[in-house]
């Protein structure tokens, strides 16, 4: 019964969504939404116990011997993925109960738990599958629902940003479908584990064809992972975005295209082909270099919102960072920070959304004095920002640890200096918040303590997602030892 877990998540998740659409009743669908959500969290954590005592979950749906069939392939990294991922949602589900009528026309707001029921279903069936066709189904699945989550505000900058978004992801979409049509031409399959069997011993007489191949899905899958310079959507979708809506794109959406890219890189291929070309340099570039831009884009930014999507471009620096390094260490960093940016940045979205909320401005500048308004808050937000800039202990600072190691091992060793340098200008856009929000007589001036206090109930998510940080901090050794691709 466990093997259909997967199966049976994704549709408790479609199923659900479309019973939300008989009630017109918002408390109903809120409940019906939330309470899904929390059965598909309570079944990832059996998936998980038992994942990690099998090697792999394979399921089969359709054709038997997998040529044209749907295949669910579900290892411990995509155990744990999913269960974080389904966590970090029901998170965010329970702060959207408290604040989405703040934001979303109430006509609107049903639309939101539909939208993000289909949105999870998606992102887990491209955690899941283990054929390409299926992906790229689930891929634009998701993508829609995305749009859909960006536009509910219907303002202008939400229309313009959805629009970009679209085009943007309708690009990267496009190479992604070239590729897969390429590879079939190639191997006949559509299968990942058939494909790497095929092309494993013969892929010398495809060289051509295997790097145009790497280069469409690294290009495709990095538009829709707002991969550094292919960004450009992510800073107005996640800023004009309601503030549950921004946590859920930045903690998930750009993660699960990424993490499909580890897997056509080292499950389809393997290291040692993909090693072989160019492509890695160019992977390994990429991500140096949204380190470093992504985190000068945060400094430059006077909205508190467009600076922590920036620093999310800077994040899936580190991640392509890891994958580009081409090693079985730097894929399983890869791994963990996408579980540990992924409750990091969800709690700085909706931390930011309650700034937003008490204060009535988007402004950084406006945030100074918040410390004695919001002591929790701000509290909650210190440490978000702790593990971004890399303090010791929290998951930021292992992943660069364990980056900084795999470059020398692998001999990149002047490579750790940009790691370093990306760490000093994280220093840069969020300390600056915290040392003004909790110091200085002329930010406090005026000042009531706990004047924009919030109830505990609607920050208990937040503090629950600061908590799963820490947890993951803590046992991170034990959890980079689970992955693999």
């Amino acid at each position: 019964m466990t093997n259909y877990i997967p199966i049976i998540n994704i549709l408790i998740l479609i199923l659900f969504s479309f019973v939300m659409m008989l009630f017109k009743d918002k408390k109903k669908i809120k409940y019906i939404s939330i309470g899904s959500n929390l059965v598909v969290f309570l079944l990832s954590i059996f998936l998980m116990v038992y994942s990690i005592s099998r090697e792999v979950i394979t399921l089969s749906i359709g054709n038997p011997n997998n040529l044209l069939g749907i295949e669910f392939y579900i290892g411990k990294s995509e155990s744990v993925v999913t269960l974080v991922f389904t966590f970090v949602m029901l998170m965010i589900l329970w702060f959207s109960n408290f604040a989405l009528e703040k934001e979303v026309p109430e006509n609107r707001i049903s639309f939101f738990y539909v939208l993000i029921n289909i949105l999870l279903a998606s992102l887990l069936g491209v955690i899941y599958s283990n054929d390409l066709f299926n992906s790229y189904v689930f891929i634009e699945v998701s993508t829609l629902s995305a749009c859909g989550i960006i536009i509910l505000k219907d303002k202008k900058e939400n229309i313009k940003a959805t629009v970009k978004y679209l085009i943007m992801s309708t690009i990267g979409s496009g190479l992604v479908l070239m590729a897969i049509a390429y590879i079939y031409s190639i191997t006949g399959h559509l299968n990942i584990s058939l494909i790497h069997e095929t092309i494993v011993g013969n892929y010398q007489y495809h060289e051509n064809a295997v790097l145009i191949i790497l280069g469409l899905f690294t290009i495709g899958l990095g538009i829709k992972s707002a991969v550094f310079p292919l960004h450009s959507w992510l800073p107005d979708a996640h800023s004009s975005a309601p503030t549950p809506a921004s946590a859920a794109l930045s903690a998930l959406v750009i993660k699960v295209y990424v993490f499909m890219l580890m897997k056509v890189l080292f499950r389809m291929f393997n290291y040692e082909i993909v090693n072989s070309f160019i492509i890695m340099d160019i992977i390994l570039l990429l991500g140096s270099m949204g380190m470093i831009f992504g985190s000068i884009m945060a400094i430059m930014q006077k909205e508190l919102k467009r600076m922590v999507a920036y620093s999310s471009v800077a994040q899936m620096g580190y991640i392509v960072f890891g994958i580009g390094l081409g090693t079985v260490t730097g894929t399983a960093i890869a791994i963990y920070h996408i579980i540990g940016h992924a409750v990091t940045k969800s709690s700085l979205f909706l931390i930011s959304g309650l700034f937003i909320e008490k204060t009535g401005s988007k402004k950084i500048e406006d945030l100074k004095g918040i410390g004695r308004e919001m002591p929790l808050t701000l509290g909650l937000f210190t440490l978000g920002a702790f593990s971004m800039v890399g303090i010791p202990i929290l998951p930021g600072f292992i992943s660069k640890w364990y980056l900084s190691l795999t470059c020398i091992e692998v001999g990149r060793v002047p490579l750790i200096l940009i790691i370093l340098a990306s760490s000093l200008l994280n220093v840069l856009y969020y300390f600056p918040i915290v040392i003004n929000g909790y110091f200085g007589n002329d930010n406090l001036d005026g000042k009531v303590y706990n004047s924009k206090k919030v109830e505990f109930i609607r920050i208990l998510p937040i503090v629950l997602l600061v908590l799963a940080m820490m947890i993951i901090g803590g046992i991170s050794f034990n959890l980079i030892e689970l992955f693999n691709i």
